[in-house]
């Protein structure tokens, strides 16, 4: 008689269902971003032009939010439900019930966006920099995206409280307080676009008023937009802490230090929006010089992570007998894509930190300011660091709340997928961060400049990045491959959602951690001090308001 494999999901049917519902619009965001991308590097070779009647810019915005905010959105909301559920307990029906409405209100949002963008009323690129001018749906759909995301941030705030109440004096799991923090750099940051959107952009788009303060506008949306970077990356840190180590059968190095480098990551990450803005006129050069010494110090809880990162990898490899300083590498699970994705993530953080570095110091950013170079450092550390962690996240996640297994030949597609990621990434990044050493606008179709003598030199890194392009497409079919085989096909059965327990050398966790008052308050201030004395500079020697460009 044959034997009935079941279904085992990792965590409580209800709450697998929310974060796989986060995963499928991820996933399919990434389908359609990714397939943009590949129309906009196949555009600037020059050898193709993007059929159906869309325009070059049209696929750029759709391909920015796609990527930069839809994917990354959802899939972080999704692995921070199911990690907190994982390792706080189950969500309650009234937790559930607001989880699951700012879900659909996000997903409205997106369709509603999307809509607009598509029928080309609303091809302001990603940043929507004034005075373009969306229409008004565009905007609203941002909103409902924004509103609904803070109905999950409550969700997971109720949850972690309610753990706190459940276990009074007890250390709360790490992966539920990482994803607190997360989500209050997400909730304060935000702030500023729903400002921007709601005072600025939509009157504007409705005809209300006449007029927009450019300037205002831009600040508002780089004091939301350099702390979205930092959304990107602390769920990967999450993983590099506490999943990680469970992998490679190691144990979490410190739980102490993985709590301060979140708590540094929310301080750093918010009054820091003017290093983006360096090159404009109207903000006090002093004020830019305070946020440039800010944003450096975002340095020190990277490095706190690298360290604990390597002593954990050092530590497991001694176990298994490497020796040497080097020892550990032959002993780490290298044929486990689970482990591989993550790892040539951090380890392509390493460049993508120094351009950031770049970016982020007044000299050196005039440089590369507003070419294409800016253009290969998102890839190299959005794109590349952050979504093969991601994906390496995905290859278990997905599994474990389905219920299914990764196979040994889905963890051989999965090797095959990040291998083809990584070169297509390493191609088109690389090919852009040279061409913006040259000059190379950061934004450009190929007929503008088709003709020019000078900047078609920039041939060859145009046809660089086309092929680097089709490699990366053909890295997001086998991942859609992959997550539809593990979703719906895979042999049903018990993947483990891995979750790594404290050395037994780490000392005690100091309270302080759990003092949220503390933090959000010392943050608060120094959003404060960062941006009162300059906002108020800017509204009253303000110029006459730039009047809107419409573009419906």
């Amino acid at each position: 008689m044959k034997k009935t494999i079941k279904s085992v999901r990792s965590i409580a049917t209800p709450d697998a269902k929310l974060a796989m519902a986060h995963m499928y619009v991820a996933f399919a965001a990434l389908f359609i971003g990714a397939t943009c991308g590949l129309l906009q590097t196949l555009e600037r070779s020059g050898k193709f032009t993007i059929p159906g009647g869309f325009n070059y810019y049209q696929i750029l915005t759709v391909h920015g939010v796609m990527l930069g905010l839809v994917l990354t959105t959802f899939f972080i909301l999704g692995f921070m439900l199911a990690a907190q559920s994982k390792t706080a307990g189950s969500y309650s029906k009234g937790e559930l019930r607001l989880a699951w409405t700012g879900f659909w209100m996000m997903t409205v949002g997106v369709v509603v966006t999307s809509y607009f963008i598509l029928i080309n009323k609303a091809t302001v690129l990603y940043t929507f920099y004034a005075p373009m001018m969306a229409h008004p749906g565009f905007y609203i759909g941002l909103v409902l995206v924004i509103v609904g995301s803070w109905l999950i941030g409550f969700t997971v705030f109720k949850r972690h409280s309610r753990w706190r109440k459940e276990n009074p004096g007890k250390k709360t799991p790490l992966l539920s307080y990482m994803a607190v923090i997360t989500l209050v750099m997400w909730q304060i940051a935000t702030l500023g676009v729903a400002a921007s959107v709601l005072i600025q952009f939509l009157p504007m788009s409705l005809g209300i008023t006449e007029t927009i303060d450019v300037l205002v506008s831009r600040t508002l949306f780089w004091y939301f937009g350099h702390p979205l970077v930092y959304f990107w990356l602390l769920p990967a840190y999450m993983a590099w802490y506490a999943i990680i180590p469970k992998i490679i059968g190691g144990k979490i190095f410190s739980d102490t230090l993985a709590r301060l480098s979140f708590v540094l990551l929310l301080l750093f990450s918010i009054p820091v929006g003017f290093h983006h803005q360096l090159t404009e006129p109207g903000i006090d050069p002093f004020w830019k010089y305070i946020q440039v010494i800010l944003t450096m110090l975002v340095v020190i809880p990277s490095l706190m992570t690298a360290f604990s990162l390597f002593a954990t990898f050092e530590a497991r490899g001694r176990e298994l007998g490497g020796k040497g300083l080097f020892g550990w590498v032959k002993k780490m699970p290298w044929k486990d894509v689970r482990f591989l994705a993550p790892f040539i993530g951090m380890v392509l953080f390493i460049p993508g930190g120094a351009g950031g570095i770049i970016n982020a110091s007044n000299q050196m950013n005039q440089v590369v300011h507003n070419t294409i170079w800016v253009t290969g450092h998102f890839h190299l550390t959005a794109a590349t660091t952050v979504i093969l962690t991601f994906f390496g996240i995905a290859y278990w996640l997905i599994p474990s709340l389905t219920g299914r297994k990764l196979t040994a030949s889905l963890n051989r597609w999965g090797i095959i997928q990040t291998i083809v990621w990584t070169v297509g990434m390493l191609i088109m990044s690389g090919a852009m961060h040279w061409q913006g050493l040259l000059g190379g606008p950061r934004r450009s179709a190929y007929s503008e400049y088709a003709g020019n003598a000078d900047t078609m030199a920039w041939g060859p890194y145009q046809m660089a990045q086309a092929v680097g392009g089709t490699i990366l497409f053909i890295g997001m079919v086998i991942m859609i491959v992959i997550f539809i085989r593990l979703a719906f096909f895979a042999p049903k059965g018990e993947e483990e959602f891995p979750v790594a327990t404290l050395s037994h050398d780490a000392g005690e966790t100091p309270k302080v951690f759990e003092n949220w008052k503390l933090w959000i308050g010392i943050t608060l201030l120094l959003i404060l001090f960062a941006y009162t004395i300059p906002f108020i500079d800017i509204i009253q020697n303000a110029p006459p308001g730039s009047p809107g460009f419409k573009l419906y």
